[in-house]
């Protein structure tokens, strides 16, 4: 258990609680246990010198003066302080995540294999930037970003994609990561162009498939 605290500034006064960094991570996400993430019972305007914030300070900022609820809303909207420990730890997380998928799915020039030790090495010396987004979505630029140290390459697939007007709100999001060109007819259709690491392209075909219920066109390019 880390505790950390969870902060808003509102009505141009602070709000401060103690809270458990993990749970409360998950409660902002809207998973996590309230009753847990939270190790205070009241509301403080600054948590170090002990100075509490009023029943009526907390009706006016946050419409309520419940304290679960005020909480709430703090951890929710408001910032969770993370650790220097929790930061790198999810940085760590992160280059595990692209040593895994480039370990197997990518190769040398010559189509030879790398092991995760020298792929660690290479995002070291090249110092690649991971951000947090999913790892498919940033593999052309680490790749990019690895090439200028370690001859390497992966396999990429293009294909194109007709998605009926009906379902382009759920099917977007779900392209939007791969799309290399998009353009919108007048009968409100979408058509792209995606393109994605060959590893990838069956989960991709389930996800879209289930976001079209199986009515989107796909044609594989060269």
């Amino acid at each position: 258990m880390v505790d950390t605290v969870a902060r808003i500034k509102k009505e141009g006064k602070h709000f401060e609680i103690l809270v458990d960094l993990d749970e409360a991570m998950k409660v902002k996400k809207g998973e996590g246990n309230l009753d847990v993430a939270v190790l205070t019972n009241a509301v403080f305007h600054n948590l170090k010198s002990g100075e509490h914030a009023s029943e009526n300070e907390l009706r006016d900022a946050f419409g309520s003066k419940d304290f679960l609820t005020v909480a709430e809303k703090i951890i929710r909207n408001g910032e969770v302080v993370r650790t220097t420990d929790s930061i790198k730890a999810e940085h760590e997380q992160k280059y595990k995540q692209v040593v895994d998928f480039l370990s197997r799915n990518a190769v040398s020039a010559e189509g030879r294999p790398y092991t995760p030790d020298r792929i660690m090495k290479a995002l070291e010396e090249a110092k690649v930037s991971v951000k947090n987004k999913p790892i498919e979505s940033q593999v052309s630029e680490i790749i990019d970003q690895l090439s200028k140290v370690l001859p390497i390459k992966i396999e990429l697939k293009k294909v194109r994609l007709t998605i009926p007007a009906i379902h382009t709100g759920r099917a977007y999001g779900i392209v939007k990561e791969f799309m290399v060109e998009e353009k919108w007819e007048n009968n409100g259709n979408l058509d792209v162009v995606v393109e994605m690491p060959t590893a990838l392209i069956f989960d991709f075909y389930d996800r879209i498939n289930g976001a079209t219920h199986g009515s989107v066109l796909s044609e594989e390019l060269k």
